[in-house]
C-alpha cells in the first residue's frame, strides 16, 4: 500500500476524528479506491474503534435520483438518520469521476433529495465528530490542469500538511475576528461592507475539512451592502458558474448573475427564503493552494481568497439564516487576480493575500512552509 495512503488514514482518525476506544466510525466512500477505506478500517481499529463502511457510486446515486419519488428520498433519509445516530465520528472521503455527473437530474429532484436529507447532515454536523475530503482522481487533475501524477503528489502534500503550524495564527485571526464590528472588502469589481458584530468566529486547522486553513465567521444578517464578483470558478448542483456577481440591498441578494447559467444562478437563490441571505464568511490561508479548480473543499482554502457563502449559517457562528443551501463562492485577493484589500473596523488586516498585522503574520505561506 502507499505509504501515503497509511499517513492519511492515520491523520484522518487521530488528529481530524480523534478516535477513542470503543467509539463507532462511519467511513463514507465515494468513488474512492478500496485502498484508503482498507487504510481507515485498519486505522480505527488500531485505536480500538469501530469501524462501519458505506460505499456510494456517482453514476449509481446519479440513477436513483433521476427517477426517485418523495417516498424513496423520505425512506432513505429515516434510515441514514437511524445509522447515523448511532455513531461517534464520521470520516467520508468524495472522489469524482466526473463533477458534472448529476448536470441533467432535475433540479427539483436534488431539491427534494437535499431537503429530505438535511436531517442527516444536522445530525452529523452537530452530534458527531467528523471529517470530509476529496479524493484525488484523473477528473480532479482535468479540472487543475495538471497530469494525474502531478495532482496525486499536489494532493498528498495539502492533505497531509502539518496543520498544528496554522494554530498560533489561527487563535490571533479568531481573537480578532471575535471582536471586529465592521468588515470592508475591496478586490476589482468587489465593494462589499458588513458587519460581523458578537457573531464569533471558528478556526478550521484540519479537524473537519481536509484540505484545511481557515477562519470563518458571518454576517449579521441584514448587514450586507454592496456588491462582490467571485474570481474562482464553480460547480454546485452539477453546473458550472463562472464569475458571480451578488448585489446586496440590506442583506439580501437583489442581482446576481454569472457569465454563463444566470437563469440556474438565480433558481438556486431561489430555493426557499434564507438562500438570498449570506450565511458565512472566511479567510482562506492554505499555503499549498494557489489556483482554483473548481472543488469548493480546495477552493474556500486558496492561499489569498475569501469566500462568501449565500445560505445555511453554522450554529457555531451564526446570524440565524437556515436554508437547504449552503454555496461556498471564493474571491481571490493575490496581486495575479487584481490584488485586494480586508479591513476590520478600518485597520488593514491583508493586503493583496498577505496579511499585515505581524500577529497575523504567521498565517503567511512564508511561515507556513518555513
Amino acid at each position: 500500500m502507499d505509504p501515503r495512503i497509511t499517513r492519511l488514514a492515520e491523520i484522518l482518525t487521530g488528529f481530524s476524528v480523534k478516535l477513542k476506544k470503543g467509539e463507532k466510525v462511519l467511513i463514507n466512500a465515494h468513488d474512492v479506491p478500496d485502498d484508503i477505506v482498507v487504510a481507515l478500517v485498519r486505522a480505527a481499529r488500531a485505536r480500538k474503534a469501530t469501524p462501519f463502511v458505506q460505499v456510494n457510486h456517482g453514476r449509481l446515486v446519479r440513477e436513483l435520483f433521476l427517477e426517485g419519488t418523495e417516498e424513496l428520498y423520505k425512506t432513505a433519509a429515516r434510515v441514514e438518520l437511524q445509522r447515523m445516530k448511532q455513531m461517534d465520528a464520521y470520516i467520508a472521503l468524495r472522489g469524482s469521476h466526473n463533477i458534472f455527473e448529476f448536470s441533467d437530474v432535475p433540479s427539483s429532484k436534488m431539491k427534494m433529495a437535499i431537503s429530505l436529507m438535511k436531517p442527516v447532515l444536522d445530525w452529523r454536523v452537530k452530534k458527531t465528530k467528523w471529517v470530509v475530503l476529496r479524493w484525488p482522481t484523473s477528473a480532479m487533475a482535468q479540472q487543475a490542469s495538471i497530469s494525474t501524477e502531478a495532482f496525486e503528489d499536489f494532493y498528498f502534500r495539502v492533505c497531509t500538511l502539518d496543520y498544528s503550524r496554522m494554530v498560533p495564527g489561527m487563535k490571533a485571526l479568531k481573537s480578532l475576528m471575535d471582536r471586529t464590528d465592521k468588515v470592508h472588502i475591496m478586490a476589482e469589481g468587489t465593494d462589499l461592507r458588513f458587519s460581523i458584530k458578537n457573531i464569533g468566529s471558528v478556526s478550521c486547522g484540519g479537524d473537519h475539512n481536509i484540505p484545511d486553513g481557515e477562519v470563518f465567521s458571518c454576517p449579521l444578517k441584514t448587514s450586507v451592502e454592496g456588491h462582490v464578483t467571485f474570481n474562482a470558478p464553480s460547480v454546485y448542483q452539477g453546473d458550472s458558474f463562472d464569475n458571480v456577481r451578488l448585489e446586496f440591498k440590506k442583506g439580501r441578494i437583489v442581482k446576481a448573475s454569472s457569465s454563463q447559467n444566470t437563469e440556474k444562478l438565480n433558481k438556486i437563490l431561489n430555493s426557499d427564503s434564507g438562500s438570498r441571505y449570506i450565511g458565512e464568511f472566511a479567510i482562506g490561508f492554505n499555503p499549498y493552494i494557489l489556483e482554483p479548480m473548481r472543488d469548493a473543499l480546495f477552493d474556500e482554502k486558496i492561499t489569498g481568497s475569501f469566500h462568501f457563502t449565500p445560505g445555511q449559517a453554522y450554529e457555531e457562528a451564526d446570524n440565524g439564516n437556515r436554508s437547504q443551501v449552503h454555496w461556498d463562492l471564493v474571491c481571490i485577493q493575490r496581486p495575479e487576480y487584481g490584488g485586494g484589500e480586508i479591513r476590520f473596523d478600518g485597520k488593514l488586516i491583508r493586503k493583496d493575500g498577505l496579511f499585515v498585522p505581524k500577529s497575523l503574520q504567521k498565517l503567511n505561506p512564508e511561515y507556513l512552509l518555513s
